[in-house]
C-alpha cells in the first residue's frame, strides 16, 4: 500500500507535469529483440539509447502485441488492437486491413486541442493517412519496407522522396524528423510537440551501408549459442532478469513456410536454431554475416536517434521532452524472399540482397525468452522500454519492474499534456480504455494497478494477471507460468494448478468478448480483398 507521503508526492508530480505540458518523442523500432540494445545486455553498440537509459528509466517487464500493426494501434490509441479492429476479431473486418471505430481517435488527434503540433516519420501501418489524423507533417515509408536503399514510394508530406546515391531509409526517417523539429523551433517555439518516430530497422530485408556492416564483420562468428549466453550473463549482472537462460528451441522454425526461398538463398540458410557446432563452415559464415547486418541496422538506428537528440538539444527542448522507446514485437524468425528478390552473388546486406534474421539469431536477439515475433510467449511480446525526461524524471539509471504495455503510452501522454478524451465521438460513446498512465512509475518503482494484460494474435493466446501468465500456442493447450520465478517459461504449472488455469481462461474469454463488443459498436466497413499468398504475403 502506498504511504500518504508517497501519494502526496505523486500527486504533486502529476500536477506539476500537467502545468508544464512537455514535448513528446515516441520512438518505435521494428523487429528489435529484447536484448539487442547495450542497456538490455546486448553487445551491439547503442550509446545513444544507453545514455537515455543511464539518465532515465528501463522497464524490465514491458510488452507489445507480438506484431507490427497491432502494436501501432495500441501505442496510438491506448486500446488493444482487437478492440479497435486492428487485429483479428472473428466475423468482422479487422486485422491489418481493419478500420478503427469512429470513437477511437489517435493520440495525435487528442493532443491537438491541447496546443500540440504533431509530426510522424517512418513506418505507418495504421488505417488512414497521418495528415488526416492530427499530424501536421508526415514522412511515410512505402517501397522502403522492401528495400532500405530505395526512395520511390516514400513521401514527405505527399511529395515523393528523392533518390540519392547514399540513400538509406533509416537515415531518411531521422532526417525528416529533424527537419520537422527545426521548423517547429523556428515557427512554433511556444508550442509543445509530439514526434512519432517509427524506424523500420531492424526489420527484414537486412540492409545496411557497407561501412556499418564492416564494424560488426567478425563479431558473430562464435555463434548464437555463445552470444545468447553472454547476453544473459550481462542481463543477470544488470539486474534485468533473475531466471536461468532457457535452452534454445532447436525444433522451432519460422512461423510461415516459404519453401521457394531456400533454393534462392542457398546452402548457407537454415530454418532451425541448431547448435552452432553442427553447422557447416559455409552456414556459419552466412549466418554470422546476417547477424552482422542486423547489428549494423541497430547500430545505425541508434546513431540516427543520436542525431535527433542532438537537434532537441540544439533547440533547447531536450530537458522537457519525454522520450519513450520501444519495439513493436520481438525479433523475427521469418525467412522469405520478396520485393526485388535476392542475388546470392551480391554482398550480404547490399541493395540486391533479401535476407531475414531467421530463428537462430532471433532466439539470441530475444534472450532470455522463448519464441519470436507473432508468438505470445515472452520472446514475441517482451520489449525494451526506456523512459527519459530530465525535467520530470529525477531517477537516473533505475529499473522499473511493474508490468506495462504499449496501451499505456496514450494515457501517459494525455495525463502529462493535461489533455482529455471525449465522452462520445459522432454519437458513439467512447468505451473505457485498458491502458494505464505510467506517470506514477516515473516517480517511484511502484506497481501500476490493473486486473490483467491480454494478448491474441493468429490464434496464439495469453493473459497475465499479477505474476501469473496463461499462454497457449495456436491449436494447443494452456500453459501456466509463475513469471516471478520463471519468466523463461520453462516450468508449466497448468497440470498442478487447474483452478488457476480456469480462472485465467475465463478472464481471457471475457476480454475477447469485450474486444468483439467494442469492435462492433459502430458498423465496420466491408473487408477489403485479401492479398494473395507467396512472395508478397505477410509482413
Amino acid at each position: 500500500m502506498r504511504t500518504p507521503v508517497l501519494l502526496a508526492a505523486l500527486l504533486a508530480f502529476a500536477v506539476s507535469t500537467r502545468a508544464a505540458r512537455p514535448n513528446f518523442l515516441v520512438i518505435l523500432a521494428d523487429d528489435l529483440g529484447w536484448s539487442d540494445l547495450g542497456c538490455y545486455g546486448g553487445e551491439i553498440p547503442t550509446p545513444n539509447l544507453d545514455a537515455l537509459a543511464r539518465n532515465g528509466l528501463r522497464f524490465t517487464q514491458a510488452y507489445n502485441t507480438a506484431r507490427c500493426w497491432p502494436s501501432r494501434a495500441a501505442i496510438t490509441t491506448g486500446y488493444y488492437a482487437q478492440q479497435v479492429r486492428r487485429d483479428i476479431v472473428p466475423g468482422i473486418a479487422s486485422g491489418g486491413r481493419g478500420v478503427r471505430p469512429v470513437w477511437a481517435p489517435l493520440v495525435s488527434e487528442l493532443l491537438r486541442p491541447a496546443g500540440y503540433r504533431n509530426h510522424h516519420s517512418g513506418k505507418w501501418h495504421i488505417d488512414g493517412r497521418p495528415r488526416d489524423l492530427g499530424f501536421d507533417h508526415s514522412f511515410e515509408i512505402g517501397q522502403g519496407q522492401n528495400n532500405f536503399f530505395k526512395a520511390p514510394g516514400n513521401t514527405d508530406d505527399g511529395v515523393p522522396d528523392v533518390q540519392t546515391p547514399d540513400y538509406h531509409v533509416t537515415v531518411a526517417t531521422a532526417e525528416r524528423s529533424i527537419k520537422y523539429l527545426r521548423e517547429h523551433a523556428e515557427k512554433f517555439p511556444g508550442r509543445p510537440f509530439y514526434q512519432y518516430l517509427c524506424f523500420t530497422a531492424p526489420h527484414f530485408p537486412l540492409h545496411a551501408p557497407a561501412e556499418d556492416i564492416a564494424r560488426h564483420r567478425d563479431t558473430y562468428l562464435r555463434g548464437w549459442d555463445e552470444i545468447a549466453a553472454e547476453r544473459h550473463d550481462r542481463q543477470r549482472r544488470m539486474g534485468l532478469v533473475n531466471h536461468d537462460l532457457p535452452p534454445m528451441e532447436r525444433d522451432v522454425g519460422p512461423p510461415y513456410h516459404f519453401p521457394d526461398a531456400f533454393p534462392i538463398l542457398g546452402p548457407g540458410e537454415i530454418n532451425r536454431p541448431l547448435p552452432w557446432t553442427e553447422l557447416t563452415p559455409e552456414q556459419r559464415r552466412f549466418q554470422a554475416g546476417k547477424m552482422a547486418v542486423h547489428a549494423a541496422m541497430v547500430d545505425r538506428m541508434d546513431r540516427e536517434i543520436g542525431r535527433v537528440i542532438a537537434q532537441l538539444k540544439a533547440m533547447g527542448a531536450f530537458d522537457d521532452t519525454v522520450i519513450l522507446f520501444a519495439s513493436d514485437n520481438g525479433a523475427s524468425a521469418e525467412i522469405m524472399v520478396r520485393g526485388d528478390g535476392h542475388d546470392p552473388s551480391a554482398p550480404l546486406g547490399s541493395a540486391r540482397t533479401y535476407l531475414c534474421l531467421g530463428p537462430g539469431w532471433s532466439s539470441a536477439a530475444n534472450t532470455p525468452f522463448r519464441r519470436h515475433k507473432t508468438w505470445v510467449h515472452e520472446g514475441g511480446i517482451a520489449t525494451p522500454f526506456i523512459a527519459h525526461w530530465p525535467a520530470g524524471i529525477k531517477a537516473r539509471g533505475e529499473l522499473r519492474r511493474t508490468p506495462v504495455h504499449l496501451i499505456d503510452v496514450v494515457p501517459t501522454l494525455l495525463e502529462l499534456a493535461g489533455a482529455t478524451k471525449p465522452a462520445a465521438v459522432r454519437g458513439h460513446d467512447v468505451p473505457p480504455a485498458p491502458g494505464r498512465s505510467l506517470v506514477p512509475a516515473f516517480a517511484a518503482d511502484v506497481n501500476i494497478a490493473r486486473d490483467f494484460l491480454w494478448w491474441e494474435h493468429e490464434g496464439h493466446r495469453a493473459i497475465r494477471a499479477g505474476d501469473w501468465k496463461l499462454v497457449a500456442l495456436k491449436g494447443g493447450g494452456w500453459e501456466l507460468y509463475d513469471l516471478s520465478r520463471d519468466r523463461g517459461e520453462q516450468r508449466n504449472l497448468a497440470p498442478a494448478q487447474p483452478e488457476k488455469v480456469r480462472e485465467l481462461e475465463a478472464l481471457w474469454s471475457r476480454q475477447m468478448e469485450t474486444s468483439a463488443a467494442h469492435a462492433l459498436t459502430d458498423p465496420p466497413p466491408p473487408e477489403a480483398p485479401k492479398k494473395g499468398k507467396g512472395a508478397k504475403g505477410k509482413k
